[in-house]
């Protein structure tokens, strides 16, 4: 099997720890200073100090349960029924050919030159969290993206994206990195698409309709050629726990609880793209909006609507004097729980640290069930829960 560890990265990350500056190993420049990979930091040690102080504490499954007299998902085997499995995603059936394969995980352009943006209708979980200068990016993890000639635009890496990554076993694909980013990158159990690395070119394309660094793109294609180029497992990990419990085919979980509420608009209350959700209770799906308009993938003109919103509110802290933020992705924090019109609030701990997932939790300390289908999780900054509206 190919060693992942490229050369050129490794050379990245010893100079990472002896000086102040990093090179992109002779990739060009793309008018951008994380799309080039040179960047100066005034402390390489910033982020992994943050990380020591937000500690990574992890959860204990002993005794885990679950609501509504479910079984935790937690560590235990996936249903089966002939050629077709539960997914790991969406708790929907899915041919064994797709369940049983690791999904990818793409950085995703989410600034408003870069609208609309491509594949995203058919990610099954979208993650959003700010970066530097109060945009957002985004994150989709896709499962069955066998037939998708163009995901993106593409950008670039983040630590804290690198974990939720993880927590889906995913293959983590990005055009570029941070130089905070790259000793996590270089982790064994971190497998990684970089636009920028040896495989790059495999990858990626850019397109014609617009100017870099908002016109790199993936395919299926490129992926599918990268993982075998870099020789990485194309199956979930054995010791891989998943991170929902489902609720089952028949049922529909609507939270009924005493401390359940309304929820039919939300606002996650990010600064720059002001996005919300609205949900119809047609369908049972949160349609998203952003930019004062609809938003859609510009493949297929379908506006990105989901069946289950989570608001993960997160310990964060500006980790150097350029803005480059870090979030606590383990220790835990309030959550709130959003689907079929209702909401309840309840927490979030990280389960066998960086290789585990996020597990949540109602105010009893039961696991929450959630309904099948898509997700989207919000990672918001806990000094800023002023700013999200519920209604």
């Amino acid at each position: 099997m190919i060693n992942k560890k490229r050369i050129c990265s490794a050379l990245l990350l010893g100079i990472l720890g002896s000086a102040l500056l990093m090179t992109s190993c002779g990739r060009s420049a793309v008018n951008n200073g994380e799309e080039t990979g040179t960047e100066t930091v005034s402390d390489p040690n910033a982020y992994s100090k943050f990380e020591e102080n937000t500690g990574s504490n992890i959860g204990s499954a002993s005794g885990l349960q679950a609501e509504y007299g479910y079984t935790t998902s937690y560590g235990m085997a996936r249903e089966e029924n002939g050629d077709q499995i539960r997914s790991y995603l969406t708790g929907k059936w899915v041919d064994k050919s797709v369940g049983e394969r690791r999904p990818i995980a793409v950085m995703l352009n989410n600034i408003e030159e870069a609208q609309p943006m491509s594949g995203t209708s058919k990610a099954d979980i979208l993650y959003e969290c700010v970066v530097e200068g109060s945009l957002t990016r985004m994150m989709g993890i896709f499962e069955n993206y066998d037939d998708l000639k163009k995901i993106g635009s593409v950008r670039s890496c983040r630590n804290y994206f690198v974990y939720y990554a993880l927590e889906f076993d995913s293959i983590y694909c990005h055009y570029g990195q941070s130089a905070y980013a790259m000793p996590l990158l270089q982790q064994d159990f971190v497998d990684n698409l970089s636009g920028l690395s040896s495989e790059g070119d495999t990858v990626f394309y850019r397109s014609t309709d617009r100017v870099a660094p908002h016109n790199a793109y993936a395919s299926a294609k490129g992926i599918k050629k990268g993982i075998e180029q870099l020789g990485y497992d194309t199956n979930y990990s054995p010791n891989y726990k998943g991170k929902f419990t489902f609720a089952k085919d028949d049922q529909v979980i609507v939270p009924d609880s005493a401390d359940s509420y309304k929820a039919t608009h939300i606002e996650p209350g990010y600064l720059i793209n002001k996005p919300w959700f609205d949900y119809n209770a047609d369908d049972q799906k949160y349609y998203r909006f952003q930019y004062g308009d609809k938003q859609i993938d510009g493949d297929n003109g379908e506006q990105l609507a989901v069946d289950n919103v989570i608001l993960q509110y997160s310990g964060w802290e500006e980790v150097d004097d350029k803005g480059y933020l870090g979030f606590d992705c383990h220790s835990g924090g309030k959550m709130t729980y959003i689907t079929h019109g209702m909401a309840r609030d309840g927490t979030w701990i990280r389960f066998d640290g960086d290789q585990g997932s996020v597990r949540y939790f109602d105010s009893e300390g039961k696991e929450i069930v959630i309904n099948q289908g898509k997700t989207w999780i919000e990672i918001i900054q806990d000094t800023m829960s002023d700013k999200v509206v519920i209604s």
